[in-house]
């Protein structure tokens, strides 16, 4: 036991000795730098320290979509800006997105088109002709990229917008029937309602507020959109306004007419359903079912005649 003390203390001073020794031991010159940076970054002025406290936004993207946007202004020449913001308003605007973001994404998408291609083509080991045509068909979807999210979000827009449509008309036929008028009857659509239909009703009420009339609101309206019934309900409305014709019976007739052809839409639709399913049938279906069917047969033969 006497033994087991001793060498319990002795541990214990060789233990109080290291730590002695550790927090005298002279810290590395390389710590005393970074101390030393880490003072200097602390106390350094406010006018050298806001370019690294920037977001990461401000400092790299922001300046490279600026300068995007220079390149793509020279690429797609002076009018291209007039229809990439009528893409913008098929789509609905949506948010963050304008006329000089669409064109510096181009530009963007171009080269990240550029670059992906050429690793991909790297790496499958390609020949030359291959490459160039690869690096090719990567700047052009790449380019190209901006143009069809556009256009997915605008015909899928348009496509809300179709089936919102006799719901809207038949709201506004109830409101204008009870003894609203049009203007009322539109606020009742655009704030009972949602979805872009609602968006564009709200959009002509506040043009109309503004001081634009309502036979140019309606026809902004349809300049926005590119679906066939709101333009006929736009062209009704602006000749009923034009020649004194009862809005109720107008808005009536067009509830009719618009179901009538949602009507014929879904019967069209439903015939093509025969048509579409050929394709998948014939590569799909049937070589399973001859599989299963002709599979039992083909090998009791090759049995038979072995």
């Amino acid at each position: 036991m006497t033994l087991v003390f001793i060498m319990g203390v002795l541990l214990v001073l060789a233990a109080i000795v290291l730590v002695a020794m550790a927090v005298g031991k002279p810290q590395p010159q390389g710590m005393h730098r970074s101390l030393a940076v880490l003072e200097a970054m602390s106390t350094a002025p406010t006018e050298l320290t806001q370019e690294l406290d920037r977001p990461f936004s401000e400092r790299v993207l922001a300046p490279l979509q600026a300068r995007s946007l220079g390149l793509g202004k020279r690429l797609t020449g002076r009018g291209s800006a007039d229809r990439i913001q009528h893409k913008l308003d098929l789509a609905g605007n949506p948010p963050g997105w304008d006329a000089d973001r669409v064109i510096a994404s181009k530009v963007i998408g171009a080269v990240v088109g550029l670059l992906l291609a050429f690793l991909v083509t790297r790496l499958f080991s390609a020949g030359v002709s291959v490459t160039i045509v690869g690096v090719g068909v990567g700047v052009f979807i790449g380019f190209m990229a901006p143009n069809l999210y556009l256009y997915q979000v605008g015909y899928d827009r348009a496509a809300k917008m179709q089936r919102e449509l006799p719901d809207a008309i038949d709201l506004m036929t109830i409101s204008v029937e009870s003894g609203l008028g049009f203007d009322a009857a539109v606020q009742q659509v655009a704030t009972n309602t949602e979805g872009p239909l609602a968006d564009e009703f709200a959009r002509v009420l506040r043009e109309m507020q503004i001081g634009s009339s309502r036979s140019d609101s309606l026809r902004n309206l349809a300049n926005r959109t590119t679906v066939p019934e709101v333009n006929t309900f736009v062209s009704a409305m602006i000749q009923a306004d034009a020649f004194g014709i009862p809005i109720a019976q107008v808005l009536r007739v067009q509830s009719g007419e618009i179901r009538v052809k949602r009507r014929q839409r879904a019967e069209q639709k439903a015939q093509q359903v025969p048509v579409k399913i050929t394709i998948p049938l014939i590569f799909t279906i049937l070589p399973c079912l001859f599989v299963a069917v002709m599979g039992p047969a083909v090998i009791s033969i090759m049995d038979n005649l072995g």
